[in-house]
C-alpha cells in the first residue's frame, strides 16, 4: 500500500496552526454543512429483514462487552457493515477484535489529505499487521492544498469539516446498514451518554460504539496484551489526534479532546456529532 506520508514533510508542532475553520460561522460542531441534515428511524426499523425496537435492542447490546458488541454486529450486519478506522488507540482495539471474529470484516478511513505523517504510518502498519486493507474515501480536494496550509493561505473556500469530512463520509456509507466508530464516554461531555448501539439520524443507519464504556486503561491494555500497533503521537502527548491544522495537545489540566479545534466553540467535526 503506498504511504501518503511520503509525500508529506514532518511538522513542528510546538505551536498550533491557524485553524483551517476559523473564518467560518460554528455552531459548536462546526459550520452549518457539517452533518445537520438528520434521517430519523424508520416507523418499522428493521435488522437482517426483522422488525424490531430500537430501545430493547440497545439495551441489550449495552449490556454487551466490546467484543460480544462486535461479534453480534458482524453476525447481523456483515458484509453490510463498515468499521470506520481514525488511526487513534481505538482504533487499534476495534480493528483487532473485528479481525478475529471475521477476517474479511470491511474497514475504511476518510482521507482530508492533511492527517499526520504518523497517522499514515499507522494506516500502514495496520494494514500489514492484519493483512487488510484499509478502504480510502477522500473528496477532490483543491490543488496545492497542503502548500497552501503551509503557507498560512486560507480562505473562505478552505471550510475542512463539512465536505473533506462529513459529504466523503456520506459516500463511504452507501449501501452500508451499519457503520462502527471508536466514541467513548469518556472523551468528553458531549459524549458521555453515547450509546453503544442505535439508530444514526446523520447518516441513517444503525451505528455501533463498542467502546463506549472504556477507559483509557482498557484501551492501553488491551493494545499491550494484543501487540496492536497503534499511533505514535499518543506516545508524544496527544490524547485525540485528528488533522494537523486543528489538532494540538492539550494542557495538563484539560480534557483529552481540548487539543481538537482549541480555541474555537467546535466540540466534533460533524461525524461523530
Amino acid at each position: 500500500m503506498s504511504s501518503a506520508s511520503e509525500q508529506l514533510q514532518v511538522v513542528t508542532r510546538s505551536a498550533r496552526p491557524r485553524p483551517l475553520h476559523e473564518d467560518v460561522p460554528t455552531n459548536g460542531n462546526g459550520a452549518s454543512a457539517n452533518g445537520n441534515r438528520r434521517y430519523p428511524a424508520p416507523a418499522a426499523p428493521r435488522i437482517g429483514g426483522e422488525v424490531v425496537d430500537p430501545a430493547e435492542v440497545g439495551a441489550e447490546v449495552d449490556r454487551m462487552s466490546a467484543d460480544e458488541a462486535i461479534a453480534w454486529a458482524i453476525e447481523k450486519f456483515h458484509p453490510a457493515l463498515r468499521f470506520a478506522v481514525s488511526f487513534q488507540k481505538t482504533s487499534s482495539v476495534t480493528v483487532d477484535m473485528a479481525h478475529r471474529v471475521e477476517p474479511e470484516a470491511r474497514f475504511f478511513y476518510i482521507d482530508t489529505e492533511l492527517l499526520f505523517p504518523e497517522t499514515y504510518e499507522t494506516r500502514d502498519r495496520l494494514a500489514a499487521h492484519f493483512g487488510i486493507e484499509i478502504e480510502r474515501f477522500v473528496q477532490e480536494n483543491p490543488r496545492g492544498l497542503r502548500k497552501r496550509w503551509d503557507a498560512g493561505e486560507w480562505g473562505p473556500n478552505d471550510e475542512c469539516c463539512a465536505p473533506r469530512k462529513v459529504a466523503t463520509m456520506r459516500a463511504a456509507l452507501v449501501g452500508v446498514d451499519c457503520w462502527v466508530s471508536g466514541v467513548r464516554r469518556v472523551d468528553s461531555d458531549t459524549r458521555a451518554s453515547a450509546p453503544k448501539f442505535g439508530w444514526d439520524e446523520r447518516f441513517g443507519l444503525w451505528k455501533l460504539n463498542p467502546l463506549a464504556d472504556w477507559d483509557d486503561k482498557q484501551i492501553w491494555n488491551y493494545i499491550k496484551d494484543r501487540h496492536v500497533p497503534y499511533n505514535p503521537l499518543h506516545d508524544q502527548g496527544y490524547p485525540s489526534i485528528g488533522c494537523m491544522p486543528c489538532t494540538s495537545i492539550p494542557g495538563d489540566d484539560e480534557s483529552s479532546r481540548a487539543g481538537r479545534w482549541a480555541g474555537t466553540d467546535r466540540t466534533e467535526c460533524g461525524i461523530n456529532g
